[in-house]
């Protein structure tokens, strides 16, 4: 029986992500080191993630662990659900009610969260967030969306 340790899994994950990001990054202007294009960036990054999947696979090789066993579906769902809802909802709710959304989500990947931490968390990550985007860097994403006043809230 063949067993495929973990290591070497989570390194062929990082390859073929990004191979695949940096094949969808070559569609995009790339410029140069010194007038970068929209995908120059997207394309170092993606190199990065392969030479580091790379990595994890060359050093697992000398090495035994477990093979792949129970796959945490709850943390996996979750955490792949927050940027989800971020994106689909930043424009409508705004900054303020996206970012807390996808704080709790997030929080609640890990079976060890409880709600006081979350809370904590989703505070602490929102007030940084708006300080960071709206005030440090002036990008001019509302912070309470249109949705509100559509529903007659008026924020």
């Amino acid at each position: 029986m063949i067993v495929i340790s973990r290591s070497i899994l989570a390194g062929a994950v990082f390859v073929a992500l990004g191979l695949i990001f940096a094949i969808a990054s070559l569609r995009l202007d790339l410029g140069t080191a010194f007038r970068m294009g929209p995908g120059y960036f997207p394309l170092v990054l993606a190199g990065l993630l392969t030479v580091i999947g790379i990595a994890v696979i060359v050093q697992a090789l000398g090495r035994r662990d477990g093979g792949v066993s129970n796959i945490p579906w709850r943390g996996l769902a979750l955490i792949l659900a927050a940027p989800i809802v971020f994106g689909l909802t930043v424009r409508g709710v705004g900054l303020v009610p996206a970012i807390t959304a996808v704080v709790l989500i997030s929080a609640f990947a890990s079976r060890r969260m409880r709600a006081p931490l979350a809370l904590a968390l989703t505070v602490g990550l929102t007030a940084f967030c708006v300080l960071v985007f709206n005030v440090g860097l002036g990008l001019p994403i509302r912070l309470i969306g249109p949705w509100a006043d559509a529903l007659g809230l008026g924020l």
